[in-house]
């Protein structure tokens, strides 16, 4: 069961003067709760449509949302996945009218004083998914250097999307992205955890929809922040994206890679 709070939509023009009435902003979290106040009130600096789709929290994220009155709430009552908090993101935003959503996470891996950055894309009107990238300049934001195995993973599964799709990604897994809602109402999103991107992406690809990469910062800052359960393991992380990439393609592609996480 999905307990949704209602909208009010509220018309915000940015320091800049972007109309943002039209945007929603959606923070997926689970138990997030040392981060929670700090990323919302960011947040809040660049936009009054802010949607947090809480997917089954137990460490009081949920009872900190509630002072948050302004904020549109999706609650799930057990944890579903990653992938379906931005799939009931996305329904949220279509069924509400809104034109585009930027999707950031909760965990200070995503600066939210980027989100202009976005509204600036968006204003140029030439894509349909804009995508920020920790590879496309070199903005290391954090305290810690990215763990190596995630940088091999993602640039092992971009590099399968790259040539399979015939796009021209350097990050694959950044969550921190904008979406036109009406280019996206269409696909068919169905993978309910970490791999839904890479649903997303092949979709897109096939869809003939417009991407583009701008860049954001690098950031890791917490080395006990890490995947839950078997994902926690590179390999089987990596054959797990791969089943993914396999089933949407419909045919093998970790046949044809040569790369290991050991080499």
């Amino acid at each position: 069961m999905i307990a949704v709070r209602k909208l009010r939509r509220k018309r915000k023009m940015s320091n800049n003067g972007w109309n943002t009435s039209m945007i929603l902003i959606a923070v997926p979290i689970f138990n997030e709760l040392k981060y929670l106040d700090d990323v919302l009130n960011a947040v809040r600096k660049y936009s009054d449509n802010i949607l947090v789709v809480d997917d089954g929290s137990k460490d009081g994220s949920s009872d900190v949302l509630k002072k948050y009155t302004y904020i549109k709430t999706i609650s799930h009552r057990k944890n579903i996945g990653y992938g379906q908090s931005l799939i009931d993101a996305f329904s949220f935003a279509g069924a509400h009218g809104f034109d585009w959503i930027i999707t950031i996470d909760c965990d200070h891996q995503h600066e939210p004083s980027y989100i202009p950055h976005f509204y600036r894309e968006i204003e140029k009107d030439d894509a349909d998914i804009i995508s920020g990238s920790r590879y496309l300049l070199k903005i290391n934001s954090g305290i810690l250097p990215p763990p190596p195995e995630r940088v091999a993973v993602n640039g092992i599964i971009t590099k399968i999307l790259n040539k399979n799709l015939d796009i021209a990604l350097t990050d694959a897994f950044c969550g921190f992205k904008a979406y036109r809602i009406k280019a996206i109402s269409g696909l068919k999103l169905s993978v309910k955890g970490y791999g839904l991107p890479l649903q997303l992406w092949i979709l897109a690809g096939q869809a003939a929809l417009k991407i583009r990469e701008i860049p954001v910062p690098l950031i890791y800052h917490d080395p006990r922040r890490n995947f839950c359960g078997p994902l926690e393991n590179p390999q089987v992380r990596l054959n797990y994206y791969l089943e993914i990439i396999d089933r949407e393609l419909g045919y093998n592609v970790g046949r044809k890679i040569t790369e290991t996480l050991h080499s």
